[in-house]
């Protein structure tokens, strides 16, 4: 198999079209369809369907990125790492984290890998789904509490957990009586929440009188005096500390944990074991008074 040709197809279906690909790559459009056409004559297979204006892998191509596009990334890598006289930090690293972490972590984290590692072209991308690692390229995600996943492995380097909280003025209701709430307008759809305590968990039945689509914006409701929420200690533990918020008590539920994953089959590059070590020196303890002193400054 010709490797410059199936290295030229990997790059379309990384860029998703022979312009994108040609652009990205500073290469002529038509040597990279004359290119993946040869494979696919050589293979006797059509690796993408070109109809309408997308163009999409077929079953077979995707197969075939998949397997391939791994071991061609590790190849330069490896070059690149014999080249520059050994296994230093380089290259794009794209990162998919949770958007909340994100906002909270990710700036500060990315400068000081930054200034850390200047030959990695860092690249991170905040946003909640679950992306596919191979089809969008990204070399780590982190998750929250991910599902099991045999094609990915990590570590778990950070703990939150969920505290309702609410302002000195409001007062607690009466047993039975609902508080009034603020809410995600996705996501959250219980009436009452249920906290821990040393007799077993208690309930307070909750009145949604405010949804909001995100957990800072649920913060500052909170903070007006509104309502009460639901809210990771983290996000709201310097307004504790500084008498801002009042805690009523920990839900009663599993700890929030965030990964930091990536593809199992695939030898750990440099720039990522680099960001995983960063990762653990910024959260050695990974317990969410360190993200809290972390994102204060």
């Amino acid at each position: 198999m010709d490797l410059l040709a199936l290295a030229d197809f990997n790059l379309v279906a990384r860029h998703g079209g022979f312009g994108k690909a040609a652009r990205q790559a500073g290469r002529p459009k038509a040597t990279l369809s004359r290119r993946v056409s040869e494979l696919e004559a050589s293979l006797q297979l059509r690796l993408f369907e070109r109809g309408g204006r997308a163009l999409k892998l077929t079953q077979e191509g995707r197969a075939l990125f998949e397997r391939t596009g791994v071991l061609l990334t590790e190849l330069e890598e490896a070059a690149a790492a014999i080249a520059s006289g050994g296994e230093n930090p380089r290259g794009t690293l794209r990162i998919s984290a949770p958007l909340l972490f994100s906002q909270m972590a990710m700036g500060k984290l990315a400068a000081e890998f930054a200034k850390k590692y200047p030959q990695v072209r860092l690249e991170v991308t905040g946003e909640d789904r679950n992306v596919d690692m191979v089809e969008e390229a990204y070399d780590l995600v982190i998750r929250v509490n991910p599902k099991p996943d045999e094609s990915l492995v990590g570590r778990a380097f950070l703990h939150d957990r969920l505290v309702v909280v609410g302002s000195p003025a409001l007062a607690r209701p009466d047993k039975g009586e609902p508080v009034p709430a603020v809410v995600r307008v996705s996501g959250e759809r219980a009436v009452t929440w249920s906290l821990r305590s040393p007799t077993g968990p208690k309930s307070i039945a909750v009145d949604p009188i405010l949804k909001l689509s995100s957990l800072p914006m649920i913060r500052d409701a909170v903070r007006a005096g509104v309502a009460a929420g639901q809210l990771p200690i983290s996000l709201v533990s310097h307004d504790l500390a500084a008498g801002r918020l009042v805690h009523w008590g920990d839900i009663d539920a599993p700890d929030t944990t965030l990964w930091a994953l990536y593809p199992s089959r695939r030898l750990l590059s440099a720039r990522v074991s680099a960001f995983l070590e960063h990762l653990r020196l910024a959260f050695p303890e990974g317990t969410p008074d360190e993200l809290a002193a972390y994102v204060a400054w």
